[in-house]
This record gives C-alpha cells, sequence and structure tokens, in this order.
C-alpha cells in the first residue's frame, strides 16, 4: 500500500471506533443484567465478534497508521479482547479459566485508564470497563451472580458513555468534562 494514500482522518476512525466500543458494551452489559427477559450475554456473540472485535481491531489499526498510538493500543487490544470472548463464548471452560480472562484484559482496561490522564471522559469510559471486568471476574471465581450482574450494569453504564462521547464529537456538543490529549472517547 501507498504510504501517501490516507487511512482516514482521526476524528472519523476515533469516532467510529467509540461507537463500537459503546454498542458492544452495552450489548455484553446488558446481557448480563438479566433486565430484559430473555437477553443474555451470550446473545451478544455476534455483535462482540463483527462490530467489537474486528470492526474494533480494524480501527485499531488504523489509528496506528493515523499516528494514535492511544487510540491503536485502546481499540486494537480490545478488538482482541472482544474476539476472543465471543470465539469462547458457549465453550466448556472453568469458573476460574474465564476469571482470569477478564482479569488480564481488566488489566489492559486500567492501563488505558491510568494514560487517559488529562482525559476525565475517557478515564470514565475505561474506568468503568475496568471496574465491570474486575466485577465479573470475581464473580466468576465466586460463582456470584450478583456480581456478575452488577459487573453488567457498570459495563452498560460505560457502553453508555463511550456511545455519548461519539455522538457528542459527531453532533459538535460541548463536552463540560474535556477532551483527552489524544482525542479518545473524548469530543470537542
Amino acid at each position: 500500500m501507498d504510504n501517501g494514500v490516507s487511512a482516514g482522518s482521526t476524528a472519523s476512525t476515533s469516532t467510529l471506533g467509540n461507537i463500537a466500543l459503546g454498542l458492544t458494551l452495552l450489548a455484553f452489559g446488558i446481557g448480563h443484567t438479566g433486565v430484559i427477559d430473555g437477553v443474555s450475554a451470550a446473545n451478544s456473540v455476534s455483535l462482540a465478534m463483527y462490530v467489537g472485535g474486528a470492526a474494533l481491531f480494524l480501527l485499531g489499526l488504523l489509528e496506528y497508521r493515523g499516528g494514535n498510538g492511544f487510540n491503536g493500543t485502546a481499540f486494537a487490544g480490545l478488538g482482541i479482547f472482544w474476539f476472543t470472548w465471543a470465539k469462547g463464548a458457549g465453550a466448556s471452560v472453568s469458573d476460574e479459566a474465564a476469571g482470569t480472562f477478564l482479569v488480564l484484559f481488566a488489566m489492559l482496561a486500567l492501563t488505558l485508564t491510568i494514560d487517559a490522564a488529562s482525559g476525565l471522559f475517557s478515564q470514565g469510559v475505561y474506568g468503568l470497563l475496568t471496574l465491570s471486568l474486575v466485577l465479573l471476574a470475581i464473580g466468576s471465581f465466586m460463582d456470584n451472580g450478583g456480581l456478575a450482574k452488577a459487573g453488567g450494569w457498570v459495563a452498560s453504564v460505560s457502553g453508555l458513555l463511550a456511545w455519548y462521547g461519539a455522538t457528542a464529537a459527531l453532533a459538535h456538543w460541548p463536552m463540560a468534562v474535556g477532551k483527552s490529549r489524544r482525542g479518545a472517547v473524548a469530543a470537542s
């Protein structure tokens, strides 16, 4: 590929990445809450694989190409998480293995939270994602459905926040909490 060819603007790939992250977190979170009768986390597998997995990973590569290392890391890393989670859904694994998987990706989310230090909005999204993964991991280790449900609610709020940030960026709404130095999950 010609290096002079544009990979798209950082704003457009960032916004689309935040929409993909938001929608995937919402579907995943709502599935864990049990708030909608007959909808479980397993019902979000296709969305997690293609929107949260493949699309986020591709957007992460575009962010890297555009020079945005933070969003590249966030989107590609979370794309790997969603794709792996979707491929393993329904597989026969121990609660300990599932909990360990969630802890490992909570560590990625924590890294993203810390690196988003100048953007309260992106810190909120990634901080809530970290908390949701930790709650889900502990719930898995302890076989505690209440903690898994709480993790689902936190994931849903994180998804709403990511979706709102992308919508605000598209609509050019002001955001009182500010803009991150890297443009991740923040709107101007």
